[in-house]
Order: structure tokens, then C-alpha cells, then sequence
């Protein structure tokens, strides 16, 4: 019995091992074209319309917050 699971194991050993070598022989053949990074001036956000607001978000933002006041939560930094 002992044989058996020694035979199994090196046969999934092997197996693995083959796996392995066609997945990194199938990595080797991808080519990746480099990023070019866009240059930023300033690092200012350009103004715009924005997004639509989540009211269902915001509600759950402010039922989680431990302080509020008004429309605003109050938090510290480095407190969470």
C-alpha cells in the first residue's frame, strides 16, 4: 500500500512539473508593449460634470459613521 501512494505521488509530481514547464514556456511567448505614462501638470483634476451621486452609498456611509454632524462625518486621521 505504501508503495502505491509513493508511485501516485511521484506520478503527480511529474505531472505538475509538466504543467509547469509548458505554462512557463506558453508565459515566454507573450508579448507586453510598454505603457506610456501620461504626463500630468500640475497634478490638478480636470473639472467636468462628475459623476451621478449614490444616494443608497451615502446613506450607508453616514449609518456606519460613528460621529456626524449635520451633512458632514466627523473623523480623525489614522483612527480607522
Amino acid at each position: 500500500m505504501v508503495g502505491t501512494s509513493e508511485q501516485k505521488r511521484k506520478q503527480i509530481e511529474k505531472e505538475a512539473r509538466e504543467i509547469l514547464r509548458k505554462f512557463s514556456s506558453a508565459l515566454g511567448k507573450v508579448k507586453i508593449s510598454d505603457k506610456k505614462k501620461k504626463k500630468l501638470s500640475g497634478g490638478y483634476r480636470e473639472e467636468g460634470e462628475g459623476t451621478r451621486e449614490d444616494k443608497d452609498f451615502r446613506m450607508r456611509m453616514f449609518e456606519n459613521a460613528p460621529e456626524k454632524y449635520g451633512d458632514s462625518i466627523i473623523a480623525e486621521k489614522k483612527e480607522w
